[in-house]
């Protein structure tokens, strides 16, 4: 199962006990489901969970039932309704006039509770909804064919403290989320906490990874560094014994000398501590500089 039809399988467990939220919810996926007219309601799905909910959920709010219910031979569930009477009835339910188009505006007099805003989310998710496995990358979407309510749909969510955006895409109007912390809001707010846990833990997950790769190429990257550093001083050692400049050198540098080319591996901090008494890692620096400069002179 997808992360997608995870959230949608846990959103449909909510129970229907509160009509104002059924009538909510029943509004935002019939706004955002594929066909929403005076004509026509036609609403397709891969989901079986919400197709289970689906006649529960028309039945709740207006005690409606679908003209036509899926066929076992379709591979998705195609639920219709065509008889203008339902239709008309579902309309004035919203508070609109069943002889004008039911799909200009969202009724704000039906969502003045946070329950209903939350269901009405949660309908227009289930029918027009998705969201990216988190493990790939964050991605929560809403699409829906009618403009009017996309951008009315912005400011609901904007009210709600939330930061949409909003695009199109093939003739319907899409409001998104890239946030992982805003996706794991509204999946809490629509009634999905597992799974914006979910979201959660894949996060501090890929995070965790994230940290220790960086790590990982930081500390590989030093010791790249202190390699090239080593090899550089041991030719100038290498240079000095050529020269026959060592024996004239004074006893600390001589001492550098022994250890450098005894611990080669060793970076200056670890180089450092093998001399007796230990030096900085400061000192050992100057040193190794000076036996740098005075095989170039």
């Amino acid at each position: 199962m997808s992360f997608s039809s995870g959230v949608k399988a846990e959103l449909c467990r909510i129970g229907l006990d509160r009509l104002c939220c059924a009538k909510a919810e029943a509004y935002g996926a019939l706004l955002y489901c594929n066909t929403f007219s005076a004509h026509e309601v036609r609403i397709i799905t891969e989901s079986p969970d919400f197709a289970a909910r689906l006649p529960l959920l028309i039945d709740r709010a207006f005690g409606l039932a679908f003209d036509r219910l899926p066929s076992p031979e379709e591979q998705k569930y195609i639920f219709q309704m065509t008889d203008t009477g339902k239709i008309g009835r579902m309309i004035d339910a919203f508070g609109f006039d069943s002889r004008q188009s039911p799909v200009l505006h969202i009724n704000f007099g039906l969502l003045e509770e946070n329950c209903c805003r939350a269901a009405f989310l949660r309908g227009a998710f289930l029918a027009g909804g998705s969201v990216t496995e988190p493990a790939k990358r964050y991605h929560l979407e809403l699409a829906t064919s009618h403009a009017q309510a996309s951008r009315e749909l912005l400011a609901l969510l904007t009210d709600m403290g939330s930061q949409p955006k909003q695009t199109g895409r093939g003739g319907c109007r899409v409001t998104y989320f890239k946030s992982s912390g805003q996706i794991e809001d509204l999946l809490t707010l629509m009634g999905a906490p597992l799974s914006a846990m979910e979201l959660m833990n894949t996060r501090a997950e890929k995070e965790l990874r994230n940290g220790v790769n960086r790590r990982v190429n930081c500390e590989a990257a030093n010791l790249d560094k202190a390699v090239d550093a080593a090899q550089e001083q041991l030719r100038a050692i290498r240079r000095l014994y050529e020269l026959g400049r060592v024996e004239d050198l004074p006893a600390q540098l001589k001492e550098t000398i022994i250890l450098r080319e005894t611990y080669p591996e060793l970076t200056l901090s670890q180089l450092a501590e093998e001399f007796d008494p230990p030096i900085t890692k400061s000192c050992l620096n100057h040193r190794l500089r000076k036996l740098t400069e005075l095989s170039r002179s």
